[in-house]
């Protein structure tokens, strides 16, 4: 028998073990040299390149296992923002509690909704917007409207009531409604457009902890459901809006809203109609409600007599109204808020001087007056704003009209002014400030000025002390 012949064939052989190892090695790598081949052999035979191995089959396993959800979720909150859309690649369950985390939602498939995939996927949702799923998608033009914002095609652009067009049917809004009352029971805060009364009701039935809700394309007939929303403490209307759709709000809607919402805290009214009889009905019903925002109204004359029934209202806001109150009534009719701390006026109309001098004298209590991109508001009726009381701040934005004089004439009579802030009143001029104006900055508490873009007073005041008074002006450098 030969030698070749000799040689065992056992695995277990240590002939067998040692040419596996090294031999096998260094002629399946001819190009490697003979040191390189052994020392890689005894690296992979040595106990760390074992564990090593191991460690790795470790490494393959989920830790995350062994974690509770509630554990799991409390250490995905830890996350920050940018990074908590990337936690649902992870794995399925990561997606799964991904959903569970998400509160806020804008809705954009409302086949997604009727499916029911909307409430399971995410079943934690407490603030909705259905705004932009209940209109038909359309390739072409995108629309941006305050909250809404929607695709309509260029064709349909030419009529002005395209979006009611587009709009999908009350009764299928109606059936959204109900899947989604129905899987989230926790919704606080819900937008909507072009829902009934019955939708409304169904709404009320199944979440009961509703406290925020926006209607828009309301009508009186959809308020009939309001009541059952007990616990309601803001509400938004949106009756009419140029150009997009027309609904009407009257002096019945909000009647019927002052009776059946007597919790609300704070109410906007956004192209409503109405006059005297729905304001005052509100005021009388809604005795805790603290803010009132009036938006581009269509309210009839002598409403504004209406707002001295509000008892505990603290903030006041007119926006984009292209008028005031043309005929507000005599001056002994109109009373006064007698908690209102704020008023804000903003892009409006205010060259009606029967409608401002009502308006000054039914807030002549606050203390905080903000008039942002308003025109028309010249000197005589500024001057008007004399009958206020208790001022302590003023801003001035965007007042094209108003002179310094004219400023000058209404701030020198407010005793209590500690703050003001005058941007972008192009015919207030810092050469035509007066002594007594100027010993009026130095006692100011704060003072913004840049009526335009030649006014040096900001920078010539730095370091100067003016706006500091007390402790601070005195205080020892």
């Amino acid at each position: 028998m030969s030698f070749r012949e000799k040689i065992p064939t056992s695995p277990k052989s240590p002939l067998r073990r040692r040419r596996s190892s090294w031999t096998g090695s260094w002629l399946n790598h001819p190009t490697a040299s003979f040191k390189e081949v052994v020392s890689a052999v005894i690296q992979a035979q040595s106990p760390r390149s074992r564990f090593r191995s191991l460690s790795c089959d470790f490494n393959d396993v989920d830790r995350t296992l062994t974690l509770s959800d509630s554990l799991l979720l409390k250490i995905l909150e830890k996350l920050p923002q940018s990074q908590s859309n990337d936690v649902s690649l992870v794995c399925k369950r990561w997606l799964s509690l991904q959903g569970r985390r998400l509160k806020t939602m804008k809705v954009l498939d409302w086949d997604f909704l009727l499916s029911g995939r909307l409430v399971s996927r995410f079943p934690k949702l407490t603030n909705v917007d259905l705004t932009n799923a209940c209109l038909n998608p359309n390739s072409g033009i995108l629309i941006c409207h305050k909250s809404i914002s929607f695709r309509v095609s260029s064709d349909s652009y030419s009529n002005l009531d395209f979006v009611e067009e587009n709009l999908l049917d009350s009764e299928m809004v109606d059936r959204g409604v109900r899947v989604l009352g129905r899987g989230s029971c926790d919704l606080v805060k819900l937008v909507v457009i072009n829902a009934t009364e019955l939708g409304l009701l169904s709404l009320a039935e199944d979440c009961s902890d509703l406290q925020e809700l926006e209607l828009h394309k309301c009508n009186d007939n959809l308020l009939r459901g309001i009541a059952a929303c007990e616990n309601l403490r803001v509400l938004r209307l949106v009756g009419s809006v140029d150009g997009l759709y027309s609904s009407s709000v009257s002096d019945i809607g909000l009647t019927i809203l002052a009776q059946g919402c007597k919790r609300l805290v704070k109410l906007e009214l956004s192209g409503c109609e109405g006059s005297f009889d729905g304001i005052k009905a509100i005021g009388q019903c809604c005795e805790v409600l603290e803010e009132l925002t009036i938006c581009d109204h269509r309210m009839d004359d002598g409403w504004l007599a209406a707002l001295s029934y509000f008892e505990k209202l603290k903030t006041l806001r007119i926006l984009s109204c292209r008028k005031i109150d043309h005929s507000p009534g005599l001056d002994k009719l109109l009373g006064f808020c007698p908690a209102l701390e704020s008023l804000q006026l903003k892009r409006c109309c205010l060259n009606d001087k029967d409608g401002m001098r009502a308006l000054f004298k039914v807030c002549d209590g606050a203390t905080k007056v903000d008039i942002q991109d308003c025109w028309g508001l010249d000197d005589d009726c500024f001057s008007l704003a004399k009958s206020f009381r208790k001022v302590r701040f003023l801003s001035m934005e965007g007042c094209s009209v108003l002179t310094t004089n004219g400023l000058e004439s209404v701030i020198l009579h407010w005793e209590e002014l500690e703050s003001m802030k005058v941007v972008s009143c192009k015919h207030i001029k810092d050469c035509e400030i007066s002594p007594a104006l100027s010993s009026l900055f130095s006692l100011l508490k704060e003072l913004t000025w840049r009526p335009d873009t030649r006014s040096h007073l900001s920078s010539s005041l730095e370091g100067s002390g003016i706006g500091k008074r007390g402790s601070k002006f005195f205080k020892k450098r």
